[in-house]
């Protein structure tokens, strides 16, 4: 098979996130609406923001994803008719969807609109494939309990205008392709239904039974247990494997998380992607910059997921639930002005001569001073620590809209 550049997907949990994914790298960006999706906590679009970020990303030549793969019940099934009479008029390039009946209603009332089967669908041998092909979805999402091997297998017998998205970077559920009951056991909210708690996060204890009311810590060091956590998928060392695997869409989990990792993972798959294409010993020469440019997002630490087999104990992170976050995200500039200073949306303190990193769209990154802050009012400020205060920045370096500040934690 003729090899294929793969579409590079970016999650958007907002409008701004999306201009983001679109400016620093992004083919395509899937969002969510206000209901029907499964990040119910995320701000998700509203039919107006659906409308003008639609509209964004079609200008740049991105494709936008509506995901709608709840698992649907009779209440459900009236307001999803509706919703999807709305998404006809809006026009986004597909619909990502994990229930038959979700399905079947998309096909009556958005025929013209791409129909994509979400991974909450299980997704794990070619003959599911081929059903949903027959009828008539465009890609499916692969399960990521899925090795490259098994991919591979796919690809070889379906047909080949079938696409295949598959996870390549971001969390991991520890529930079989996303799927968990613990969350609306434990507190009432459905994971299913996009209201995950995360309580696969929370430390654990177990009780004897002749001892009731007597918890038991399940100790592997002083700090306690994490035995659900799972580290966050990297692929990023492995994409000519990926490539050869014939997997058409490399998607990035993160529906929650901040513009600056979104940015982040966009700009450093996308110059991987692109240099691998290009060359394949540029991509590899360059396998150290990839490296150290993913690590300056939030993360936990880096796993392969199952694509090289069923993964072992390193999969899980047993010492603790930590992050790591090597930067904190400060804002971008919405607007510079005449004499060259930024204006911004404040998203975490920094301070007159902190030291800051400029990522630029085009993959190379600058460094500058802090000079001087005012506020609003023209008022001189030493520091800025009021989250989400509009402020102007002197740099000794200037930059353009939407260019992405940020410094080491």
């Amino acid at each position: 098979m003729k090899r294929r550049k793969p579409e590079l997907l970016l999650p958007a949990g907002s409008p701004e996130v999306l201009k983001v994914a679109v400016y620093y790298g992004a083919d395509a960006v899937y969002i969510g609406g206000e209901m029907y999706g499964l990040r119910a906590k995320a701000h998700n679009f509203t039919p107006e923001t659906m409308k003008e970020s639609i509209a964004f990303a079609h200008e740049h030549g991105v494709k936008v994803y509506v995901t709608a793969n709840i698992t649907a019940h009779n209440r459900d099934l009236e307001g999803v008719e509706k919703y999807f009479a709305e998404l006809r008029e809006l026009r986004p390039d597909a619909l990502i969807i994990s229930d038959p009946g979700v399905f079947d209603i998309a096909k009556e009332i958005c025929p013209e609109i791409e129909l994509h089967v979400s991974t909450q669908a299980n997704n794990v041998n070619y003959r599911t494939y081929r059903f949903w092909h027959n009828l008539g979805a465009k890609r499916v999402v692969s399960a990521r309990e899925l090795s490259l091997k098994e991919i591979g297998q796919l690809r070889e017998n379906i047909p080949d205008e079938l696409e295949i998205e598959t996870f390549v970077h971001g969390a991991m559920c520890i529930s079989y392709s996303g799927r968990c009951l613990l969350s609306n056991y434990f507190t009432g909210r459905d994971a299913n239904l996009g209201a995950c708690t995360h309580p696969c996060r929370w430390k654990y204890y177990i009780m004897e039974e002749s001892r009731p009311g007597e918890y038991l810590p399940v100790y592997e060091n002083e700090r306690g247990t994490y035995i659900f956590n799972s580290r966050d998928l990297c692929m990023i060392e492995h994409i000519p494997d990926l490539v050869a695997a014939g997997i058409d869409s490399f998607k990035i989990e993160g529906r929650m998380k901040t513009a600056l990792y979104v940015a982040t993972v966009a700009r450093t798959y996308r110059m991987a992607i692109d240099d691998y294409f290009e060359c394949e010993e540029k991509y590899r020469e360059r396998l150290p910059y990839y490296r150290e440019e993913i690590s300056k997002c939030t993360y936990r630490s880096y796993t392969t997921g199952f694509f090289y087999g069923k993964p072992g104990a390193d999969a899980q992170v047993y010492e603790n639930n930590d992050y790591n976050k090597e930067y904190t995200y400060l804002g971008f500039p919405l607007k510079v002005t005449g004499d060259g200073r930024l204006y911004m949306e404040q998203r975490n303190k920094f301070c007159v001569g902190d030291t800051v990193e400029l990522m630029e769209f085009d993959g190379e990154s600058r460094y500058a001073t802090v000079l001087g802050i005012t506020d609003d009012e023209g008022n001189e400020m030493e520091s800025c620590p009021h989250p989400q205060q509009m402020i102007y920045v002197r740099l000794t370096e200037t930059a353009k809209p939407w260019t992405i500040l940020r410094k080491r934690a």
